[in-house]
């Protein structure tokens, strides 16, 4: 009899642990509470700030040491974009006086060409630190830009270590290319499920079948304000703390994981990194149409492993605002490609200048 009870006792508690459990993958897929403790650290974290719909808006996140970084990706926005663009820089108090001071001084040079703010850093109030810590350091601000910026429409959010190829209205077309549910555009993590990270070590949920790389992320704030975006991300980040390796980019992986419908999938063109062509050429669209934008993830700009990186990046930091594109640019970056044509990702070199050649109008076929 009493050996019964406790079957009965063990089953009964079974049916409770399965049912908690769908509940709270449920919660997951669904639906988060927003947590008690988020607030915004400041009343008025945009005042001033106010973009029409329609504008070009390019958003960094930068801290550390990532000032020379973020001011040459600004710099390579600015060295093919025709339209107006407007830069909003979310960074630490150490580097907001010398963010201002030099985007201050380009503006003027170029007759207020673009607009541009410096805003400081804007994290929940609880576990603030352990949020500007995760992964690079402040690379989480990209999760609370809906709610930092609530006058902003739409942007584009560009990891300090990526270099425009082609002007940015040509990534910015994406939006339209959204359907009435999208609201972010991403690049999967890699081409190839022999090499992937996501498909073979991820321990969470993840988008698609390889995962998506955050570095170059279109996003339709009134869209994910609406979605309640940020409501998913503290309860998720809660929940799989101990298994995320990258960061906010496996935070969006997850949401994205349970809601992929919500996501457009641009080519690798826009994002392309040492891993397209480090061991063999991966990126068929970048083949095909050039390389649009150029990603130094995991530090390949600044070292020597995929030295075409490196060099693709001294040649725009070298470069002054106001100068010939083509004679203090274009023709300099040719020269250390042609010297580098026997590294792996040199062999391709074409890739890299075939958006910059139609930029310039030259001749394809060199006749």
């Amino acid at each position: 009899m009493r050996l019964y009870v406790y079957l009965n006792v063990a089953v009964i508690v079974s049916i409770f642990l399965i049912i908690f459990y769908l509940y709270s993958t449920k919660q997951i897929g669904n639906h988060f509470e927003p947590p008690s403790e988020w607030t915004v650290a400041v009343e008025k974290p945009t005042e001033g700030l106010f973009y029409k719909k329609d504008d070009l808006v390019v958003a960094v996140v930068a801290c550390g040491d990532r000032l020379a970084e973020t001011l040459t990706l600004v710099k390579s926005a600015l060295m093919f974009s025709k339209e107006k663009l407007n830069f909003i820089i979310v960074a630490e108090d150490s580097l907001i006086e010398s963010f201002t001071e030099k985007l201050g001084e380009w503006q003027s040079f170029l007759n207020n060409g673009f607009s541009f703010k410096v805003l400081p850093l804007k994290f929940p109030k609880k576990d603030g630190g352990e949020w500007k810590k995760l992964f690079k350091p402040c690379a989480a601000q990209r999760l609370f830009l809906p709610d930092i910026l609530p006058d902003v429409d739409s942007l584009l959010y560009m990891d300090t270590d990526s270099l425009f190829l082609t002007p940015v209205e040509s990534v910015w077309a994406y939006f339209r290319k959204f359907n009435r549910s999208q609201m972010a555009a991403l690049a999967f993590e890699h081409e190839d499920p022999n090499v992937g990270w996501y498909n073979r070590f991820a321990k969470h949920p993840y988008y698609g079948t390889l995962g998506v790389n955050s570095g170059v992320m279109l996003m339709n704030l009134t869209r994910m304000r609406i979605f309640k975006w940020t409501e998913y991300v503290v309860p998720i980040y809660k929940k799989f703390k101990l298994h995320i390796t990258w960061g906010d980019q496996d935070i969006i992986n997850i949401i994205f994981h349970y809601h992929p419908g919500k996501l457009y999938i641009y080519s690798c063109r826009y994002n392309y990194r040492p891993d397209h062509c480090m061991y063999t050429s991966i990126c068929k669209s970048a083949e095909k149409d050039g390389v649009a934008v150029v990603h130094g993830s995991r530090g390949f700009f600044h070292s020597e492993k995929q030295p075409v990186f490196k060099a693709i990046y001294n040649v725009f930091e070298a470069f002054q605002i106001g100068g010939d594109i083509y004679k203090d640019f274009y023709q300099p970056l040719e020269a250390y490609l042609d010297v580098l044509e026997n590294t792996n990702c040199g062999k391709i070199k074409d890739i890299f200048v075939k958006n910059l050649r139609r930029f310039l109008d030259l001749d394809f076929d060199n006749t």
